[in-house]
């Protein structure tokens, strides 16, 4: 037996891996992370398949699920949205399955930032704009960001700055972003829900993207994106298929 923690991506139900997409088809038993996962990736599940919504559960409420399929002889495929190395609740589990000693799989997917970059057709690391690209999040009333992480010590790094779980704090995250240097007018993009039927895109700059989404009411299941790189024109080709490099070789 074993658990399969398979990253579902962002929401549309073909962006799930190949090996994702199989371990769903046969495996009897499938936990889902609450009210974002689609229902047509839920249909690839086994007709006869017991089906749990986590999504009100308990974290010892999910092991107990796991760990009765696990005495039961059954694969499990325990599904979280966009890939279960990003803000997924994975290690808890994963350690209570260690001192089980209950046999795991991690399946990467599609990350939701991803899909977001795919939605505004942009690249996020651009040659001579920006070569890092900072994945965070910001502090909440449940998990304070660790010491040293605090968004104004992220955005000093400069580059492309990606914020999840953030979109309900959108009007103090702009003037922190703005402190520690980031200019008013950075290019700033916001994509809600990406790659659902609901997708919402945003564009615009530090100075008004807060106003364009309270407009568009995007409070939660939005990436923020801020950097030049989302207006980057005139930058130099890269290496990599220049005809220097075909000379050199």
């Amino acid at each position: 037996m074993t658990v399969y923690f398979i990253g579902a991506g962002p929401g549309a139900a073909d962006l799930i891996t190949v090996r994702g997409q199989r371990l769903l088809q046969r495996c009897p038993v499938c936990l889902y992370a609450g009210s974002i996962m689609p229902k047509d990736l839920l249909a690839l599940c086994p007709s006869d398949a017991k089906v749990v919504d986590t999504g009100p559960l308990t974290l010892e409420q999910i092991i107990t699920e796991l760990a009765d399929a696990d005495a039961a002889g059954l694969d499990v495929a325990r599904l979280h949205s966009g890939d279960p190395s990003l803000y997924s609740a994975v290690a808890e589990q994963c350690r209570q399955l260690d001192t089980l000693q209950i046999e795991y799989e991690i399946v990467p997917g599609v990350p939701a930032f991803a899909a977001a970059a795919a939605a505004l057709k942009r690249e996020l690391t651009v040659p001579g704009v920006a070569q890092t690209v900072t994945l965070t999040r910001v502090s909440t009333l449940s998990t304070p960001m660790p010491p040293g992480e605090e968004l104004a010590t992220l955005a000093k790094s400069a580059g492309t700055l990606v914020l999840h779980l953030a979109a309900a704090q959108i009007d103090a995250i702009v003037p922190q972003l703005t402190a520690a240097g980031y200019r008013p007018e950075t290019p700033t993009a916001v994509v809600a829900f990406a790659s659902w039927p609901q997708q919402v895109v945003l564009r615009g700059t530090l100075a008004d993207i807060a106003g364009q989404m309270h407009d568009a009411n995007v409070t939660k299941t939005a990436v923020i994106i801020v950097g030049d790189v989302l207006a980057a024109e005139g930058f130099t080709d890269s290496y990599l298929y220049s005809v220097a490099r075909r000379q050199a070789h």
